[in-house]
């Protein structure tokens, strides 16, 4: 009626198949026999729990209740190599950082490459309940691309939190890997009305397009649960 589509309901299903076939191949680049690893981490887990069961004198019960959690186990350990292949695959990468931020669900509002320079050293910039956080990556430029960046954000957003990360492995630098759980660990400071104002505010500012690294990423590894 009404020209409306029917929904699929095999839709579901391909689309996990898709993500766990995905994933699958992503961690194959990274690491070699990722079944025969993932097999490692099922079978001990179920024998153990056969064996209580047998000292309990139901191996048969324990086999079929500890068989799912065994399972959950391994593709518990199969999606740990999942993410660290997805981020092995853009690390150094240019743009690697929004990709990461684009891909955190909720609580942020990214705009990409806000500021960029010749040598691609470039500023992302999050909005959310924790104020303004800037993002920076790439080489000896990005200090300078930073702070230019945040005197802009005290211009049009005054008295809101301005935060920085440099993307990076030396001292005070954030790696990729570990760049959504520093962003959940800032203080929110802002109600759900300042950080829409906010967002309006700038919205003018806007921001630049530019090519992210292309290939599936880790959005907080959130994959379809075995059945």
């Amino acid at each position: 009626m009404f020209g409306r589509k029917k929904k699929d309901p095999n839709a579901p299903k391909k689309v996990r198949f898709k993500t766990i076939r995905d994933a699958y191949a992503l961690a194959k680049k990274q690491y070699s026999f990722v079944l025969l690893r993932c097999l490692a981490v099922f079978a001990p887990l179920w024998i153990i729990g056969i064996a209580l069961g047998a000292q309990l004198g139901r191996p048969g019960y324990a086999a079929f209740l500890t068989f799912p959690l065994a399972l959950l186990g391994a593709f518990f350990y199969f999606t740990r190599m999942a993410s660290s292949a997805a981020y092995a695959s853009i690390e150094g990468e240019p743009g690697a950082a929004a990709s990461v931020l684009m891909s955190i669900r909720k609580g942020w509002t990214v705009t990409p490459a806000v500021s960029v320079n010749k040598a691609q050293d470039m500023v992302h910039r999050a909005v959310g309940k924790a104020g303004v956080v800037l993002v920076a990556e790439g080489g000896f430029g990005v200090r300078t691309l930073l702070n230019d960046e945040k005197k802009k954000m005290e211009r049009f957003a005054p008295g809101v939190p301005v935060h920085e990360m440099v993307i990076g492995s030396g001292e005070s630098e954030v790696s990729v890997r570990k760049l959504q759980k520093r962003m959940k660990k800032f203080p929110k400071k802002l109600s759900t009305v300042q950080v829409r104002e906010l967002r309006a505010r700038l919205k003018a500012v806007g921001g630049m397009n530019i090519a992210l690294p292309k290939g599936p990423m880790p959005k907080n590894m959130r994959m379809p649960k075995p059945r």
